[in-house]
């Protein structure tokens, strides 16, 4: 393959724990809930990793696992996959883990749990040569990452940083992603004036902001303006949300990078994935191939 078929994701892989309460929500009031939790491999890196390679790109993963029950399974995925995890470091301090209590409508509320996220140190050099392969190299927002991102820069790759539920647009932590990114993701959950926002992360660096709106759809942000695109609402009940945003980033930077679309008409390849992503009940097995994203996309037409 060329570079033109390559993607390097950098960031967090674990094992996600969705807890889906038999009730509408949790009775605080005794000691014991029931439900039903299931185990997989997820988070931001599993998600974006396994998103593209589904779709048949040639997907190189940069990130640490714990050597245990739960590092090897993130190795065993993978590899069955084809995902390229040659460079996948040890955190010794475990696997990443993340529980995610489930509403009956798919929404979540997430308590993560990094590990050595925050201590971990990467030696760049080594991870020069995925770089200098790969066309886009999508980070998750782990510590060590950021000090991976002028090396991706430099060897020429389009960076794509997914900021996640930011609450302060102006938190150092997320400062270097935002400064440093080509293309910008980030969830309006926890903001109303997103014209502002868009306008804001514009001017710190970006060429393109994409902010996911949940059920409202999504909005793209370039020198242009902003556009506006709508959730697609047909197709099987939403059921889980979790990878939602990562999908809409996978699919938008397919539809941008890979196949040279304008960011309006990239986004709904991530709307198609994001909406496919959203009937998968605690999984990352079972995501689209190019094939099918592509036969979805002829059905909009």
């Amino acid at each position: 393959m060329t570079k033109s078929d390559k993607v390097v994701v950098v960031g967090a892989v674990g094992i996600d724990t969705n807890v889906y309460l038999y009730g509408d929500d949790i009775d605080f009031n005794v000691e014991a809930n029931f439900s039903n939790n299931v185990d997989y491999v997820g988070q931001a890196g599993g998600y974006s990793a396994r998103i593209f390679s589904a779709l048949g790109y040639e997907t190189a993963f940069i990130g640490f696992v714990g050597d245990d029950m739960g590092g090897r399974e993130v190795r065993r995925k993978f590899e069955s996959d084809g995902i390229d995890i040659s460079t996948l470091g040890i955190d010794p301090q475990g696997t990443k883990r993340s529980i995610n209590f489930m509403y009956k409508d798919g929404r979540r509320k997430n308590f993560y749990d990094g590990r050595g996220s925050m201590e971990t140190n990467v030696e760049v050099e080594k991870y020069r040569a995925l770089f200098r392969e790969a066309k886009v190299a999508h980070f998750s927002i782990v510590n060590w990452a950021r000090f991976l991102l002028p090396l991706a820069k430099e060897e020429g790759c389009l960076v794509s940083c997914d900021i996640q539920d930011v609450v302060d647009p102006e938190d150092e932590y997320r400062k270097d992603f935002i400064e440093q990114s080509d293309v910008l993701f980030f969830s309006s959950v926890n903001h109303t004036n997103l014209a502002g926002l868009l306008h804001y992360f514009l001017g710190r660096g970006p060429q393109i902001v994409v902010c996911g709106r949940g059920a409202a759809g999504a909005a793209v942000a370039t020198k242009e303006g902003i556009q506006t695109s709508s959730a697609i609402v047909d197709g099987p009940p939403v059921i889980d949300t979790n990878g939602a945003g990562d999908s809409l980033a996978v699919g938008f930077l397919v539809g941008h990078a890979f196949d040279d679309l304008k960011p309006a008409k990239a986004i709904y390849h991530g709307h198609i994935l994001a909406r496919h992503c959203c009937t998968l009940r605690a999984t990352t097995d079972k995501f689209l191939t190019r094939k099918e994203l592509d036969e979805r996309l002829e059905s909009m037409t």
